[in-house]
């Protein structure tokens, strides 16, 4: 298969090397484009009031991989090599090997999940891949999992509209407890301000939030019963396997808001 591959931890991180040099060696067709430094929790920004410049790496990838770093956020990245770098559309677009989870709404702000979401916009099946760990740096069983993923859906080909958003354990291989498909839970931080002055004397401020647990749900009625959360299993030394869509629209929401009597208010003279 042809893939495209990006990031968001960049050009140079470890998981994106892991993830293409795998796939690569699987037979597929690999081309990355990612960052060209690390652009986590860009969320799905795009860089309209500056060039995106672009640059060929080399001497850092398996020899049959192209690769390109891009100045631009992850989702630029991905705009870039289909519209301009790609001679013809991918297969998939993969993302990651992230450093860190993408869990529950992590993947409001995650580069790693919206360059993924880019890729299904364009209508390419899309896939995130995140490692629960900010140190771990064994990437291998999280690699291995992408190709057996991968291999699977040439099979059994994902519904049209869906992203899989994919958390790999930080453990050994053999430690992983197995594949659980999962909705999003939702984590509750206290995001910290810490207040600095810098040489010259001015005020600046640096966030650093902190997960304090994850916020209990009732069970969706909109999906299957009985669906874990994708915290609960990652804790489990699960993959957890959780698909998404771009559509954001709430149904119940929409239909509560129907009932309501809608009216413009009388026009008023200016003053």
């Amino acid at each position: 298969m042809k893939l495209l591959i990006s990031n968001d931890d960049g050009i140079y991180a470890s998981g994106v090397r892991s993830l293409a040099n795998a796939l690569a060696l699987a037979g597929h067709q690999v081309t990355v484009v990612c960052p060209d430094q690390e652009r986590s929790a860009t969320g799905h920004g795009l860089t309209l009031h500056q060039p995106i410049r672009a640059e060929i790496v080399e001497s850092v990838f398996h020899p049959a991989v192209k690769a390109w770093s891009c100045t631009g956020t992850p989702a630029d990245c991905v705009k870039l090599a289909l519209w301009a770098l790609l001679d013809s559309p991918p297969d998939f677009v993969l993302s990651g090997i992230n450093q860190g989870q993408n869990l529950g709404s992590d993947v409001l702000y995650s580069g790693t999940v919206s360059a993924a979401m880019e890729g299904l916009l364009e209508g390419i099946p899309s896939i995130a891949f995140s490692q629960v760990s900010y140190a771990w740096r064994d990437f291998q069983p999280a690699a291995n999992f992408a190709v057996a993923l991968l291999a699977q859906l040439a099979e059994s080909p994902l519904p049209a509209q869906t992203l899989l958003n994919v958390n790999i354990p930080a453990v050994k291989q053999e430690q992983i407890a197995g594949v659980a498909l999962t909705r999003l839970g939702l984590r509750r931080y206290v995001d910290i301000f810490n207040k600095r002055v810098d040489p010259r004397g001015k005020t600046y401020y640096w966030l650093a939030g902190e997960v304090l647990e994850e916020i209990e749900q009732p069970d969706n009625p909109h999906l299957p019963p009985g669906i874990p959360t994708d915290v609960e299993k990652i804790r489990d030394s699960c993959i957890t396997i959780t698909p998404l869509q771009y559509n954001l629209t709430d149904g119940p929401g929409l239909q509560s808001l129907q009932a309501w009597q809608w009216a413009l208010p009388a026009p008023q003279t200016p003053a």
